[in-house]
């Protein structure tokens, strides 16, 4: 199985902690020279020197901001007008605040689907064409397995990850004959602030501890367990990897069997 990604370019979004952190460390266990993109400049700094060099890679970061689209668009085309060959974009932003749907405001929508559908769009337009020209291409993008099935008191997420995932699946279709695929992984609950978030909301709403919602949670997943970001991350890398040429246009749930459909 062909899992080698030397020579190959890999931008990471979100990749100072959690999933997107983990991600970009399997990516360059596997050869890739990785270029991190977040807005923390500090934890750039502090997660590039975590990175594999083994095999000569060169590690970089672009500092943005997602919650600006326009600050994501000069930050990528900065960067590319000095780097321009990149094979490899995961795209991977933290989720909005929860709450029922049925309250929460328009502006919430509006905010939720720039910072991930359009900051997608963003990259894709700005690297696709280096993909083209490679003749290699993968688009990775970390959701939510609220794709498959609504998780309760996340009413905007729900809504946006879903736009993201019909996205995803629409540009699989149009660039797939120029040797690029496109994926959507869905982590389940994983081991993040994320999850510590939605557990304290949960806790918040029905009078229980936060051990007890994640006792409870953990019950309702077959393998009894929450998943660690470094597992979600090995199906990333897989997508991202020579050997998943012909995977394209899917959602994989990483979820320890949660989701009930296929």
């Amino acid at each position: 199985m062909n899992l080698d990604l030397t020579q190959k370019t890999a931008i990471v979004c979100g990749s100072t902690q959690g999933i997107g952190r983990a991600s970009a460390v399997e990516l360059a266990l596997m050869g890739a020279n990785v270029t991190l993109m977040a807005r923390n400049e500090a934890s750039l700094q502090e997660t590039i020197s975590a990175l594999d060099v083994s095999k000569g890679q060169i590690h970089r970061y672009i500092v943005a901001d997602f919650s600006n689209t326009e600050n994501v668009k000069k930050a990528i085309e900065g960067y590319l007008t000095q780097f321009p060959e990149v094979h490899i974009l995961v795209n991977n932003t933290g989720g909005p605040s929860g709450g029922p749907i049925i309250d929460a405001k328009p502006e919430q929508f509006l905010a939720t689907f720039e910072m991930h559908l359009i900051n997608n769009q963003i990259l894709v337009q700005a690297i696709v064409p280096s993909m083209k020209k490679a003749g290699f291409g993968r688009i990775v993008n970390i959701i939510s397995t609220s794709v498959k099935q609504p998780i309760v008191g996340l009413g905007v997420s729900n809504t946006i990850r879903w736009a993201v995932a019909s996205w995803a699946k629409t540009l699989s279709l149009e660039i797939g004959k120029f040797g690029i695929t496109v994926n959507n992984v869905l982590p389940g609950y994983t081991k993040t602030g994320r999850l510590d978030t939605v557990n304290k909301l949960r806790a918040e709403a029905t009078g229980k501890t936060v051990d007890e919602v994640a006792t409870q949670l953990e019950s309702e997943i077959p393998i009894g367990r929450f998943a660690e970001p470094e597992e979600v991350a090995a199906a990333v890398a897989f997508l991202c990897s020579p050997a998943a040429a012909v995977i394209s246009g899917i959602n994989l749930p990483v979820d320890g069997g949660k989701t009930g459909s296929l």
